[in-house]
């Protein structure tokens, strides 16, 4: 079973799953930050995480800016566009049902999906790495722009959890998802917050976007394709646990990864099995703190 596995086969796909595992923890991140802090099941994640690498094109092709630009201006561009969304079509239906967000961000990703399709077609469009070259380790290779994908989402990932569970401005944010009126006796303006954050997590899925597109082409349909895993992650992990979001992030890729090793015909459902595991016998989330 095991004889056609090799030290390269092994290890390429343990650094294909833990780069799979970047992107699936500061995705499930931002997803949980949006959901736990505002109850938003917020659909349109995908397609806000294929508007981070398609600004991110733009900008390149239309106005030579390079990766290292447009790793910073990208995600403030795709929070800009989910602050007006907030405003539009999130806010007058925040005191319904979650069930209603998760229809309106539906429909805001096929809005969303359709003009880009439209006005640049549903083929893939390349983006040059910026880290061109790697390391050879003996058993591998290790492409820098990889790595530095990796490490980059596990500083960002923690940077981001500190924020929101060890400072002073997370504490309002989550005072203000437990009491508003609370909040709000304090001078602190709730509404403003609510969007802010709801900003700030699109910015992340943004963020993504932008460190994918040097790895995968860029197309209109580069976000739907991942969030029903990211949703898994969540669900698995935790709605609304931001740790359990990344460390489930991380671990799925890998296990995912491995899968292909091992079991190649399972790689694709792996993830999804293990969500039937959870919503099973830990339905709250491996790191809700609660049980079932």
């Amino acid at each position: 079973m095991f004889d056609g596995i090799t030290p390269q086969l092994l290890f390429g796909q343990l650094l294909i799953g833990v780069i799979n595992g970047s992107f699936y923890a500061m995705l499930a991140m931002g997803l949980a930050i949006i959901f736990g802090l505002m109850h938003v099941v917020n659909f349109a994640h995908g397609a806000q995480y294929m508007l981070g690498a398609f600004v991110a094109w733009l900008l390149l092709s239309t106005l030579g800016v390079p990766y290292w630009g447009a790793l910073f201006i990208a995600p403030v561009v795709v929070a800009i566009f989910g602050l007006v969304m907030e405003r539009l079509i999130l806010k007058p239906i925040a005191h319904l049902d979650p069930l209603y967000s998760l229809l309106v961000t539906y429909a805001a990703t096929l809005v969303i999906e359709g003009a880009v399709r439209l006005n640049y077609g549903s083929t893939g469009l390349p983006y040059s790495s910026p880290l061109p070259g790697g390391v050879n380790l003996g058993f591998m290779f290790m492409p820098w722009y990889r790595l530095w994908v990796v490490v980059f989402s596990i500083f960002t990932c923690l940077g981001t959890w500190l924020l929101i569970e060890h400072t002073k401005l997370g504490a309002y944010l989550r005072a203000a998802n437990e009491s508003p009126e609370t909040v709000e006796s304090f001078g602190i303006n709730v509404p403003r917050m609510v969007t802010l954050t709801y900003a700030f997590g699109v910015g992340l899925a943004g963020l993504s976007g932008v460190l994918a597109a040097p790895i995968y082409q860029v197309s209109p349909s580069m976000g739907s394709t991942l969030m029903i895993t990211i949703f898994a992650v969540v669900v698995i992990g935790g709605m609304g646990s931001i740790m359990g979001a990344i460390l489930t992030g991380y671990l799925l890729g890998i296990v995912e990864g491995l899968t292909k090793v091992f079991y190649p015909e399972g790689a694709n459902l792996v993830i999804f099995f293990i969500m039937l595991l959870a919503l099973i016998f830990r339905p709250k989330g491996l790191f809700s703190g609660e049980k079932s």
